[in-house]
C-alpha cells in the first residue's frame, strides 16, 4: 500500500514539474495575454515549481520509493527553482546597479 502511494505521488510530482512549460504555449501559438493574466500565470508557475519540488523530495527521501520518475521530477524541479532564483538575483542586481 505504501509503495502504491509513493508511486502515485511520484507521477503527480512529475506532472506538476512539467506544468511550468505551459507558459511557453501562448508565445508558440502567437497569442498575446493581458498583464493581469501574465501575472496570475507567473504566480501559478511559482506554485507549481515549489509543489513539484516538495513532492519529488518527499518521494526521493525514501530509498524504497526511489525510481527514475522521482529522480527526473527532482531534476526538473531543481532546474526550475534555480532558474527562478537566478531571475530574482539578476533583478536585484540590476536594481542596485542602476
Amino acid at each position: 500500500m505504501e509503495k502504491k502511494k509513493f508511486q502515485s505521488i511520484s507521477i503527480a510530482a512529475l506532472i506538476v514539474s512539467i506544468l511550468p512549460l505551459t507558459a511557453l504555449a501562448p508565445s508558440l501559438l502567437h497569442f498575446s495575454l493581458s498583464n493581469g493574466i501574465r501575472t496570475v500565470w507567473a504566480g501559478v508557475n511559482i506554485v507549481f515549481v515549489l509543489l513539484g519540488l516538495i513532492l519529488s523530495i518527499v518521494c526521493v527521501r525514501s530509498k524504497e520509493s526511489r525510481s527514475v520518475i522521482n529522480i527526473a521530477s527532482t531534476a526538473i524541479s531543481v532546474f526550475w527553482a534555480l532558474l527562478m532564483v537566478g531571475i530574482v538575483a539578476l533583478a536585484l542586481f540590476l536594481t542596485f546597479v542602476q
